[in-house]
């Protein structure tokens, strides 16, 4: 599980020659050589790309991506990996722990799991995530893994270079997203296997990079280099571009029920345009890509498919009272850390306020506890919540968090005493305002007001992705319309087996956005994404095929 966790140049002019693709290119070279690319990719109907300058719409052409990925993590590397054409098949001496799910997988031995039924395989499978695809695609990789085991992956993959959709992943820095900019000093809370992605194994990655093996938990470094790695020895480079910045994602056309056909942001001339050739370009993509002189290079293109992929760390929840903005207050591990490692708090005769009760807030409790900085823990639950993260891991394996637990419940504030000397706990507390003279007031449930005197603060909460890219933020994406969209209380409703946006067709999310944090289960929405596609992409083949069509595009 992620603990801290979660975009282009203009086109080319008209007749200038374009170069083949090359592992070299500079930053702003991005997507020059695309054309080149997707042309060889899509077939002989495709002449051009829908990359157009910022001032222009390329009135004279149909064509667009069939997929654009927004977001270069984990799930956005593993549905490129499928996409690219890899596909899992049940291994020819596998057995799967579950008898019934093994005898499903035989039926259809022959096929690979993306071309089989994925609701009849997950049927009565259960599992730490609320999306069934997900649980199927982890109990594959990983069987039996919450009982403890250490099972081998009951699938092979094969590389089926027909069933390629071409695609494009646009992250704001290298493959591997939020993992590059967490915090190193830390370990992931998931073992380093449940990190790694189809195909190349971790531990034998790792195991070139050092030769200390004891523990396998790891630092957020090695996942990060793991998955920069992963993108280049599995040929997917190709289809990452870095430095990019989305601004705009727009509908270009809407079927007649979609919202009674309001919103839509077509021409009138595009509306005469026949529907067969209008729905290829559904969406519109804006943004800018960030080159070495620190400049933004516009870019507009167009996709007929856009899967969301961002997670959901870009922006740190705040606890929206007075004075949260005061320099003191910080609202990440990276920049809390930052201060510590600066010795900005080390020697502090006042304490560092630590609001929040998940694994991030403990990760910072561990870090100024570890360089004697006192503690005070404020946090809204009760200490026997049941639903506290720390009840959900075993203590063999994760023996710093169960002493941060330990502290919790034993070393809480009382109205008779005073702080003890390196932490104390405020359970059922929550912060009312942050002063200018570096003092916090603090409400206890029963309505007790205390006033401290502190050397800063740092609110740990969670956090919500950006998606100011979308109407409304997003929010008319979730199951709440009303609420910002976040990882566990307001995720992205999509169908459960297909990961398609209940409310916007075309537009698919998974990974944290709809409630997958743990790695483990982000790859379910890869295979979920990868299936819908090629089942769409095979009913447009037979229309073309029966002389229904024009051409795919």
């Amino acid at each position: 599980m992620m603990r801290h966790p979660g975009r282009a140049a203009p086109g080319p002019a008209p007749g200038r020659a374009l170069r083949n693709y090359s592992d070299t290119e500079t930053e702003g070279e991005i997507f020059n050589s695309l054309v080149q690319y997707f042309g060889d990719n899509l077939g002989r109907k495709v002449k051009t790309m829908p990359l157009v300058e910022e001032t222009s719409l390329l009135e004279g052409s149909s064509v667009s991506l069939p997929v654009v990925i927004i977001g270069n993590g984990p799930s956005g590397i593993c549905l490129s990996y499928m996409l690219s054409g890899y596909r899992p098949y049940l291994a020819p001496e596998a057995i799967h722990p579950n008898a019934i799910l093994h005898s499903k997988l035989e039926e259809a031995r022959h096929l690979s799991i993306v071309d089989q039924d994925l609701e009849y395989l997950s049927e009565g499978l259960e599992g730490r995530s609320s999306n069934p695809v997900a649980v199927l695609f982890d109990t594959l990789l990983h069987p039996d893994a919450d009982f403890g085991y250490d099972y081998p992956s009951i699938l092979h993959w094969k590389l089926e270079q027909h069933h390629c959709i071409p695609h494009l992943v646009l992250g704001k820095g290298p493959p591997g997203g939020a993992w590059h900019n967490m915090e190193g000093s830390m370990l992931t809370i998931s073992f380093g296997n449940w990190m790694e992605l189809p195909g190349l194994k971790f531990k034998d990655w790792v195991s070139n990079k050092r030769r200390n093996l004891k523990g396998d938990r790891v630092m957020p470094e090695e996942i990060a280099r793991y998955y920069k790695h992963y993108v280049k020895v599995m040929g997917l480079q190709k289809n990452f571009r870095e430095n990019t910045y989305i601004t705009s994602l727009s509908k270009l056309y809407r079927d007649q029920d979609d919202d009674n056909n309001q919103d839509r942001d077509i021409s009138t001339k595009h509306l005469q345009i026949e529907k067969s050739k209008l729905i290829k370009r559904n969406w519109e993509i804006r943004g800018y890509q960030r080159i070495a002189d620190g400049s933004h290079v516009p870019f507009c293109l167009f996709a007929e498919n856009v899967a969301l992929a961002t997670g959901t760390l870009d922006s740190p929840g705040h606890l929206e009272i007075e004075g949260e903005d005061f320099p003191f207050v910080f609202h990440s591990m990276p920049e809390f850390g930052a201060a510590v490692n600066k010795v900005k708090l080390r020697g502090k005769v006042d304490p560092v306020l630590i609001v929040g009760s998940g694994l991030t807030a403990a990760d910072a409790v561990l870090c100024a506890y570890n360089n004697n900085i006192p503690v005070m823990h404020v946090f809204r639950r009760r200490v026997t919540d049941p639903n506290l993260i720390f009840k959900q891991l075993p203590k063999k394996l994760y023996p710093e968090y169960h002493k941060v637990y330990h502290m919790m419940c034993t070393q809480s504030y009382s109205a008779d005493s005073n702080l003890l000397s390196d932490y104390t706990s405020f359970p059922e507390h929550h912060v009312l305002s942050f002063k200018s003279d570096m003092k916090c007031i603090l409400q206890s449930v029963s309505g007790l007001k205390k006033i401290f005197k502190l050397s800063a603060a740092v609110v740990l909460i969670g956090s919500h992705p950006n998606l100011s890219f979308l109407k409304e933020q997003g929010c008319y994406l979730g199951h709440n319309s009303s609420q910002p969209i976040t990882c566990k209380g307001n995720p992205v409703e999509i169908n459960a087996y297909t990961y398609e946006c209940v409310k916007e067709a075309n537009l698919f999310a998974l990974g944290p956005l709809v409630g997958d944090n743990f790695v483990r289960f982000l790859k379910g929405g890869a295979l979920g994404v990868t299936r819908c596609l090629a089942v769409r992409q095979k009913k447009k083949h037979l229309f073309v095929e029966r002389g229904g069509g024009d051409g795919i595009a």
